[in-house]
């Protein structure tokens, strides 16, 4: 799409046979199999800034594509949410009246409509904001994906890079459930437990499995063979519980 706060010579889509398929078929033949896209978080002024904007970010251009090349799994950043920072006023009341979620119930039809199961949601910024500013939003937001992708098909995603440690963001998803007259009005299942099969597979299992991640069982818990920071983590608990009293930065030296 390009830079939304500005104009761009070059949007294109992911259904463009002439520019994209070519790519892909690269793309397969050099063992590429996953292919990640920013969707959603449009500026309200995107349009203005940028036109065409609206039609190269939405998720119109996915379903085509994922049927096209069953052999790429697409990963869709922010599981197309459309408004940022927050949704609007009439934004939630349309949820509340209908269940929509501009362009997450796009996404979460594509399955259904073109009959494919290579498509993901991740949740990214869209659940870093919506848990804070509309929970119920949020919940319906995972709520709508589960119930058309599959929770096998939606993915965590945190933009720690923006918000720094994405502790909180754990935390807000192993307390969510999604509230009993929402789950009744729209057929949304519970998402469980906080240690539950959902949130766990949420959290970690998926990506691992798309990613090719190996996870080995260990006490009932998944613990990454080989990784570096199990290694940390084993030093910590031998090192015991109490703090390090390291003073780190920038030392004064005595006059």
């Amino acid at each position: 799409m390009g830079d939304p706060s500005g104009p761009s010579k070059y949007m294109w889509r992911l259904d463009d046979e002439k520019l994209m398929y070519p790519a892909y078929e690269k793309m397969v033949k050099a063992g590429v199999r996953v292919v990640c896209v920013h969707k959603g978080l449009l500026p309200d002024n995107a349009e203005e800034a940028m036109p065409g904007a609206t039609a190269h970010s939405d998720v119109s251009d996915v379903g085509k594509a994922a049927k096209d090349w069953p052999q790429i799994s697409w990963v869709i950043y922010h599981a197309g949410f459309r408004p940022a920072p927050r949704p609007s006023a009439a934004y939630e009341k349309e949820f509340e009246e209908t269940g929509r979620i501009d362009w997450v119930s796009d996404l979460a039809r594509i399955p259904e409509t073109f009959g494919v199961k290579n498509v993901y949601g991740e949740i990214g910024s869209s659940f870093a904001f919506t848990c804070i500013t509309n929970p119920r939003v949020c919940a319906g937001m995972l709520g709508t994906l589960i119930k058309g992708l599959g929770a096998d098909h939606v993915l965590w995603g945190t933009d720690s890079i923006w918000y720094g440690s994405p502790q909180w963001q754990i935390e807000a998803l192993r307390r969510m459930e999604i509230p009993i007259d929402l789950q009744k009005k729209f057929g949304f299942a519970p998402l469980g437990d906080a240690d539950g099969e959902v949130k766990r597979t949420i959290l970690g299992r998926n990506a691992a499995r798309l990613h090719g991640v190996r996870i080995a069982r260990m006490d009932g818990a998944p613990a990454y063979e080989r990784d570096r920071f199990a290694m940390l983590k084993d030093e910590y608990e031998r090192l015991g519980p109490d703090r390090s009293n390291v003073a780190y930065g920038y030392i004064a030296r005595e006059s």
